[in-house]
């Protein structure tokens, strides 16, 4: 695998360290800005509402540019934001420092997940793209467990300055690693990125996303409450069953990658079965300390081996547009963030017990592979029509892949 997939992997450690940390970061920035905790937590949506409005419209408006340079420029955005948050001098400058930190996510990973399948023979790009989310999931692991207990002892602030400097490392990463050559995109411009959205394939493939990880996120978003309340866990431990979570979300990475490869909609549906399955389970498993343990990294694992799958999907479905379906594909990520929570919460807010929204959860899964299934049946009656031109549905190859491959 090639090291420019490293410089990837150091940007989305950085990233995803960003996302998650302010969770953690709540109470201590409540305290020093004298706000409550639920406008604190506002901070959390701003970055969110970020990342659904810069995935699209930073890639289809960089369409011409080389994604090299584009990446740079992305990740020296994202070190703007946070070292903007680090000196935010009230709660409204930190509100717009996060929805500034946010924009660049998106069109980050959309992008550099096009740059990596590039890089690589075809039958590894589902591996070159797991290896790029790889930062992401470590950084669950190690990221944010340490910048948590930073910002916990040397004040928050310092958080978003270590983050910053990640940032950085990731640009010199990005400038020393990617090669120059082969990482121009297309010469279509922004009409031609967007005429790609109007794809019916495409969108039954972002609505699996929503569907396969609003899953995720309708029990994964009150895991804190089902740990304590059901499993009898101390607060204490929440933190650690967390990283728990983190390393099952990178060995379903990894090995989703792996299958991929082989059969990406079959590890797709094994995916989204898999998940469906553990979901239901939750209300057994949190009976006791131990089977909470593995439900949490079942969860993880269950989750993210369908995250190279879902991405390739959408890749492949917009082939002249790649960089801007997958960039789409992180706000359906981040859509599905928000709607799971909000409908794990109407469970809890209708008194069906604490471990309800890992069943809705289960119902939203199945929902996923409903809609996979339909885009699978379109799959099978050949290419779809859109705007009077056929979208070539079959595997895609950048023109540069094997150039740089050799």
């Amino acid at each position: 695998m090639p090291l420019a997939l490293l410089a990837l992997a150091v940007g989305a450690f950085g990233i995803g360290t960003t996302e998650f940390v302010m969770m953690g970061l709540l109470p201590d920035v409540a305290d020093d800005l004298h706000i409550s905790i639920p406008s604190a937590g506002h901070l959390v949506s701003a970055y969110a509402l970020g990342v659904v409005i810069g995935a699209p419209l930073l890639a289809a408006a960089t369409a011409r540019v080389s994604r090299r340079k584009v990446l740079i420029g992305l990740m020296l955005l994202f070190v703007a934001g946070n070292v903007l948050s680090a000196f935010a001098p009230d709660y409204h400058w930190l509100l717009a420092a996060r929805f500034l930190s946010g924009l660049p996510h998106g069109a980050f990973f959309g992008v550099g997940a096009v740059v990596a399948t590039g890089l690589v023979a075809p039958e590894r790009k589902a591996r070159s793209v797991s290896l790029m989310f790889l930062g992401l999931t470590v950084a669950n692991v190690v990221g944010v467990p340490v910048a948590t207990l930073m910002g916990q002892h040397m004040g928050w602030r310092s958080t978003f300055l270590g983050v910053s400097v990640i940032g950085l490392l990731a640009v010199v990463s990005l400038a020393l690693l990617v090669p120059r050559d082969g990482t121009h995109g297309p010469a279509a411009g922004l009409r031609g990125e967007l005429a790609a959205l109007r794809s019916l394939p495409v969108w039954l493939a972002l609505g699996t996303t929503v569907a396969g990880f609003g899953a995720l996120f309708a029990a994964y978003s009150y895991i804190t409450p089902m740990l304590t309340d059901a499993a009898g866990y101390a607060d204490s431990s929440v933190t650690l069953l967390l990283a728990l979570f983190g390393v099952g979300a990178t060995a379903g990475n990894l090995l989703g990658g792996r299958l991929a490869d082989r059969s990406m909609r079959g590890t797709l549906f094994g995916g989204l079965v898999s998940l469906a399955a553990v979901l239901a389970l939750f209300p057994v498993l949190m009976a006791t300390a131990w089977s909470a343990a593995l439900a949490v990294v079942l969860l993880g694992t269950a989750a993210f081996v369908t995250s190279s799958p879902l991405l390739l999907m959408v890749m492949e479905k917009a082939s002249s547009a790649p960089s801007l379906a997958s960039s789409a594909n992180q706000a359906a990520f981040n859509l599905a963030n928000a709607g799971g929570a909000w409908i794990g919460g109407l469970a809890l807010a209708a008194g069906l017990g604490v471990t309800s929204p890992a069943v809705v959860g289960a119902g939203l899964a199945v929902l996923g592979l409903g809609v996979a299934g339909v885009a699978y049946m379109v799959d099978k009656r050949g290419p779809v029509p859109s705007g009077g031109r056929e979208r070539v549905v079959a595997s895609h190859v950048p023109e540069h892949a094997e150039s740089v491959h050799h």
